[in-house]
């Protein structure tokens, strides 16, 4: 008995001196979530500036907050979808969609309307959110059948035209007319709303769910967490988000079609979301990061100007951004499975 007792007090002492003298391993996964995002905006921005550096002076900073504005709320709601292990392939066509209820409807309910139309994109987002949680359908598989049916129904309530507002245009036009430090006010609303959302992943339960379930979601079931609740509501925040998105649709343009204003802010708000330091393979994310991530994408289309980059090459930049920013965001472990 004495010799097991020794044995049981020797054994745990071994493993802290093991622990406390080993090094931590330093990674560029690690490196790149804590400072790459910002790295490599401040880098594009040098390039952009070198190549022109008349850009602050000017007019610059407030068109790639404008353009930053409508990625940044699409990243926020996709970062957090893919916090949890999924991705939401829809909410920028939910974004289009939400924008077109808007301007049908704001010039007779007011702002009414504006509620009208983030509830039901928060309620689309939910009910992808429990089709994920209740049949295992997968999310790619599943926003992407939403994509197209939401494309159908823009087609549908705009006849294929565009929806222009009809009445009380006035009520959102503060959002890009007002600019303080040379920024318009959509701008530092969202940026508001990103740290809101910081606070709630760093400091509440559903945050530390979200987290739990995106780095080992059996292991989550395991200790209590409701999964499927947490899959519900981060698909609601993301529909929300693209609410929100169709709202400054409107606010910037005053008018919403299905090929124009925010029709092509899915890939970028991918790319904004994971440059941002949100890694693909769930558990990681920091929307303070993301709003890095959303100016370096709104920044692609400008430093490609200075570059001379053809436009039509910008979509072959936003897919290798993705490509390295997931190559150094994804977890790679021996007994993990990347998917």
């Amino acid at each position: 008995m004495s010799i097991d007792t020794q044995h049981a007090v020797v054994l745990p002492k071994e493993a802290e001196v093991k622990d406390a003298t080993s090094k931590p391993k330093i990674s560029a996964r690690g490196i790149w979530q804590t400072v790459g995002p910002v790295a490599v905006c401040l880098a594009l921005l040098s390039v952009v500036l070198i190549s022109n550096p008349a850009f602050l002076g000017g007019g610059g900073p407030g068109i790639l907050a404008l353009q930053a504005t409508f990625i940044l709320l699409v990243a926020l709601g996709q970062s957090t979808v893919l916090n949890i292990g999924s991705i939401d392939l829809s909410n920028a066509a939910m974004a289009v969609l939400s924008a077109m209820i808007l301007a049908m409807t704001i010039g007779n309910l007011g702002p009414i309307a504006i509620v009208l139309s983030l509830v039901i994109a928060t309620a689309i987002g939910a009910v992808n959110g429990f089709i994920v949680a209740y049949t295992q359908v997968p999310s790619f598989a599943l926003t992407l059948g939403t994509l197209g049916i939401l494309q159908a129904a823009s087609l549908v309530i705009s006849d294929a035209t565009t929806v222009y507002v009809t009445g009380n245009s006035d009520m959102l036009a503060p959002l890009f007319g007002n600019f303080y430090f040379k920024l318009p006010l959509a701008f530092w609303l969202t940026v508001l709303l990103a740290i809101i959302l910081w606070l709630v992943m760093k400091f509440t339960k559903i945050g530390e769910a979200m987290k739990a379930v995106g780095l080992n979601e059996t292991g989550a079931i395991f200790s209590g967490i409701g999964n499927r609740q947490v899959k519900i509501v981060a698909f609601a925040i993301s529909g929300l988000f693209a609410g929100l998105a169709g709202v400054m649709i409107i606010a910037q343009g005053g008018a919403a079609s299905s090929f124009g204003l925010g029709s092509d802010l899915l890939l970028p708000g991918i790319a904004a979301a994971i440059v941002g330091g949100t890694a693909i393979t769930g558990g990681t994310t920091n929307p303070l990061l993301v709003i890095f991530g959303a100016l370096t994408v709104a920044l692609i289309p400008i430093a490609s100007a200075v570059l001379r980059v053809p436009a039509e090459a910008q979509s072959l930049v936003y897919g290798l951004v993705i490509i390295v920013a997931v190559a150094l965001t994804v977890q790679r472990k021996s007994s993990a499975v990347v998917k």
